[in-house]
């Protein structure tokens, strides 16, 4: 690992086609893997709909969500719609800061000497929203759906979440290089319920993801999400003045 490394490859193993290529090996090829997959995604979502949803992955909610969200949806706030994938999320945190931002009004508009015209809050998305759950979304991954609903972005789509909301803390090591996990902390709802752990969050759309379907290269809750915010759109007029008003004049 770190070093060149010369491989020889071929068409057969008869050696057909021989050539050489330099490659450097690394440690693992799992996040490779996960932007080739993050990417294809999000080429689905931007060819289907003609350019007009933004599609981000968190794979948890701590740093790499984080940085994974900041780093997709930024570069996508020209889009109209959004798709967030929860699938397969590992928790972490509360994503508050996820739903507070996806939550932001948009409050005015400012047209400056040059005339250009742009937008307070900056670094939104206003339009229909959706979120993609799974079983294999936990903990903060749990958390982050819920919250999505409960402050009405839009709907879930998937499979129920696999409900682990009791959170852990004060973790001791032991002498003999083990550990413990301590449940520490429990969520309940501003109702008065205690939710969700053991029980998961449940879509509004349950869509199955078909396995025949993945092995020919497809994915039926992404393409369910990708019809559902078109569906929406095409009903939705932007809420965002894109011209100013005539100037205001100045009275006798």
């Amino acid at each position: 690992m770190g070093k060149q490394v010369v491989l020889a490859v071929a068409k057969s193993a008869a050696g057909t086609g021989r050539r050489e290529i330099t490659v450097e090996p690394i440690e693992s090829e799992g996040l490779l893997r996960r932007w080739a997959w993050i990417e294809g995604n999000r080429q689905r979502v931007h060819d289907q709909s003609g350019g007009r949803i933004a599609y981000v992955y968190m794979p948890d909610t701590a740093g790499q969500g984080f940085e994974h969200f900041n780093r997709m949806f930024f570069a996508q706030i020209d889009k109209q719609a959004l798709i967030v994938d929860d699938r397969r999320n590992g928790g972490g945190q509360a994503a508050n800061y996820v739903t507070e931002l996806l939550s932001r009004p948009y409050l005015s508009s400012w047209k400056d000497r040059d005339g250009l015209v742009f937008d307070t809050p900056g670094g939104a998305i206003h339009g229909p929203k959706a979120m993609l759950i799974d079983q294999d979304a936990g903990s903060g991954g749990d958390f982050m759906p819920w919250a999505f609903r409960r402050v009405g972005l839009g709907p879930l789509i998937g499979k129920r979440t696999w409900g682990g909301l009791i959170g852990i803390s004060t973790n001791p090591n032991l002498i003999d290089g083990g550990f413990l996990t301590v449940p520490y902390f429990r969520f309940y709802t501003p109702d008065g319920e205690w939710r969700v752990e053991n029980e998961g969050v449940s879509p509004d759309i349950d869509v199955e993801l078909d396995p025949a379907a993945v092995n020919r290269g497809e994915d039926t809750q992404l393409d369910a999400a990708i019809a559902n915010v078109l569906k929406r759109l095409a009903d939705w007029q932007p809420i965002q003045r894109k011209s100013a008003p005539s100037m205001p004049t100045l009275g006798r």
